[in-house]
């Protein structure tokens, strides 16, 4: 395993900084390092490793949310409430809706098949826009009008709506009935992990103010590992309450960030912004290595080109849908154009629950898995490089960073 960690890190690291040389984004480099390394090429990492793959890249998404939600400004993002919603499912509904249409055509599967399809395409990738906008936040790009907070808001919301999709849509294949509760977790998951994860948040900014106030002064350090280990409590919490009451711990997680910033004094919310920082920079050379290991190139070979040009539609599809819940915001065409580059990318969640039709014997699981990985191939290094190229051109620098 200490073998395996090595290559992820010095060949991740190494490859991600010779890809930025030639102005391609770095993540391109990671993911690269994870399918050379990984299982279906060189096959060089540890299955001890791959085993816990899921698990890692989970934690690693769980630092960045943390980071997101410390630099998260709540009263920016309350201008922007209405397109933040819609951005929350509306471009997820129009892709989805054109894989229903048309994967029955280019791939000939049935609807029911396009659907989970869809409901596999449909997530924008927390992974790569997350950090992005963080980064936009403290740089001070789009936030006059609040757009990184938009996107970011839009984007962590998406993933819930389309996972639960998904879920349900794999219960009707599996010859079960979609009850009216399953469309309903979708808005329930939502507010219970809002409102689990402003309760630790105000508890959690209690006990530092009170030990502040008492003299028993805290180390930002350890209080960054009791922020982290309460993340995992939260995420754990989700898999608890299966059954019964649905939460969404990635929400959980990133409003208790949310309340931490709000209930504290700014220098501390600074100082644990910039830990979470640092923790990143190790966190995603793990995730996005890892999440290259999990495509098998065999199966993105296989889809062909009927695959290629689906995904391409489908991204148009969404796009529209991008266009439509910008509608009244104010935004200019420039920043509308660069809200659609960001909800271009596929990469986490694709590769988490692409495999799912797959091994649960499904007929369609192989065609799923080669459109799922195909996407990561396309779309994660698209996204990712056209936010990285075009934000200093479409966005206004605000000096005011967040």
């Amino acid at each position: 395993m200490l073998t395996s960690l090595a290559l992820i890190f010095l060949v991740g690291l190494a490859l991600a900084a010779i890809i930025q040389e030639v102005r391609i984004p770095r993540i391109i480099g990671m993911l690269i390092t994870g399918i050379v390394l990984g299982p279906y090429v060189l096959d060089l990492l540890d299955p001890s490793i791959l085993n816990i793959s899921s698990e890692l890249r989970q934690m690693a998404l769980i630092i960045i949310l943390i980071k997101a939600g410390i630099s998260l400004d709540i009263s920016d993002l309350k201008k922007v409430g209405r397109p933040a919603v819609l951005m929350s499912f509306l471009p997820a509904v129009m892709e989805i809706i054109g894989f229903v249409v048309l994967a029955p055509y280019f791939l000939g599967v049935s609807v029911l098949e396009a659907a989970i399809l869809g409901a596999v395409m449909g997530a924008v990738s927390p992974a790569v826009v997350v950090p992005r906008m963080v980064t936009l936040m403290e740089e001070g790009y789009g936030t006059d009008k609040s757009i990184p907070q938009l996107i970011l808001a839009g984007a962590s919301l998406d993933d819930v709506f389309v996972i639960v999709l998904f879920s349900t849509f794999i219960n009707m294949a599996r010859g079960n009935q979609a009850s009216v509760m399953d469309f309903a977790n979708i808005p329930i998951s939502i507010v219970s992990g809002i409102l689990i994860g402003c309760i630790f948040g105000y508890i959690l900014s209690w006990f530092f103010e009170t030990a502040y106030v008492k003299s028993h002064h805290i180390r930002n350090s350890i209080k960054v590992i009791i922020v982290l280990g309460t993340a995992f409590l939260l995420m754990a919490i989700e898999e608890w309450a299966q059954g019964y009451l649905s939460i969404s711990g990635l929400l959980a997680v990133m409003s208790m960030a949310c309340m931490i910033k709000i209930r504290s004094i700014q220098s501390v919310s600074k100082r644990l912004a910039e830990k979470f920082g640092k923790l990143w920079l190790a966190a995603e050379v793990l995730l996005f290595v890892l999440v290259g290991a999990a495509v098998d190139i065999r199966y993105m070979l296989q889809s062909g080109l009927a695959a290629v040009v689906l995904i391409l539609i489908g991204l148009v599809f969404r796009s529209l849908g991008v266009w439509i819940c910008l509608i009244g915001t104010g935004l200019n065409m420039k920043e509308k154009w660069f809200c659609v580059i960001s909800y271009l990318p596929k990469a986490t969640v694709q590769a988490a629950i692409g495999s799912v039709p797959l091994s649960l014997g499904l007929p369609c699981g192989k065609i799923v898995l080669s459109v799922a990985v195909a996407s990561i191939i396309i779309t994660a290094p698209l996204g990712a490089f056209g936010m990285d190229i075009s934000y200093k051109h479409l966005l206004k620098e605000n000096k005011r960073s967040t």
